[in-house]
């Protein structure tokens, strides 16, 4: 798919004194021209005080052109790496930063996104809180005698005490999406993700009107701004951003207030990699934190996830590193 055919970014912003940030981002090589071309304009020979001044500043300098897509994705990566360097420079994980009561120490619920039985039968036993099940592969219009007998199949290996979600990648419209929700709702599903493509405003809020079961959305949204259209226009119950691409954590703290405000859930996409693992822990009410991908393992020292959790590593920074062969040529 998209995530790796454009391809993950790593940016490292390093100070005079030779202290060291490193973020992931998105957009690959486009990714990476706008970073050396444009946003490293911005920073260097700069005194660094806060990453969100400087968030603010590469938000406006390409504003006419970025507001959404591989500029922010960018963005996210420079902005990651600012808020590591700070946590580095005050000797504090980010999620101190974020939060001075936070709890370290406290295990975090995490959920496995699967395609198959077989796999939510191998996550299950892992003891994860929570399975997503990715129906993608029930065509569409979608096979909803299929979807259901799946999602019966995954409640029975589960159990009633643990939630079962569905993400349908944007493939479904609004007349088939409430066909899958009725047939679903007797069986528990926290929500239905992304059941039609991101700027279908007009689909989003039929659905969140009809469907007796929840409609969650945000992985592919960008910016504080895109996620406060979507909480005024009520197109959305979860909010779901993935902190390497909707603008870093700087847009993270404020969806979270956004979600606060309006009284919806903020669950972020791959929560429980090593950025979005310090907002889940600082700043959410009800932590729930998704499994990683395989499609992205350069990072060293992310906390893994035993018995259906995960924790916060207690180092400076967000905790992570990088091979320094990465930089080679």
């Amino acid at each position: 798919d998209w995530r790796t055919q454009l391809g993950q970014i790593v940016v490292r912003v390093v100070t005079d004194d030779g202290l060291e940030g490193i973020g992931v981002g998105s957009g690959g090589a486009a990714g990476i021209h706008v970073v050396e071309s444009v946003l490293k304009d911005l920073l260097v020979g700069n005194e660094f005080v806060h990453p969100a001044e400087v968030h603010r500043q590469m938000c406006r300098h390409t504003a006419f052109y970025g507001r959404k897509g591989v500029v922010v994705m960018a963005i996210s990566g420079v902005d990651l790496a600012l808020w590591d360097l700070l946590g580095k420079q005050q000797g504090l994980p980010v999620a101190r930063l974020l939060n001075p009561d936070v709890d370290l120490g406290r295990s975090l619920p995490t959920y496995a996104t699967v395609w198959n039985e077989e796999q939510a039968g191998h996550q299950i036993e892992q003891g994860v809180a929570a399975v997503k099940l990715h129906v993608e592969r029930f065509g569409s219009p979608p096979d909803v005698r299929g979807i259901q007998a799946f999602v019966e199949r995954t409640r029975e290996a589960l159990g009633a005490g643990k939630d079962i979600m569905m993400d349908a990648f944007g493939n479904w419209d609004v007349e088939s999406t409430l066909a899958v929700a009725r047939a679903i709702e007797p069986l528990g599903v926290e929500w239905i993700e992304e059941p039609v493509q991101p700027d279908d405003a007009v689909s989003y809020r039929a659905l969140m009107q009809q469907s007796p079961v929840p409609i969650a959305g945000g992985e592919h949204e960008y910016l504080a701004e895109g996620f406060r259209w979507i909480v005024e226009q009520e197109l959305h119950a979860v909010l779901q951003p993935d902190i390497n691409w909707c603008g870093g954590m700087t847009t993270m703290i404020e969806i979270y207030r956004l979600a606060a405000e309006a009284g919806i859930r903020a669950c972020p996409h791959r929560g429980s990699e090593p950025y979005a693992i310090h907002a889940i822990a600082a700043l959410d009410p009800r932590p729930l934190a998704e499994a990683p991908r395989d499609w992205f393992g350069c990072l060293k020292g992310a906390s893994p996830i035993a018995n259906g959790s995960v924790t916060v590593p207690d180092r400076p920074g967000f905790g992570v590193t990088v091979e320094s062969t990465l930089w080679d040529g």
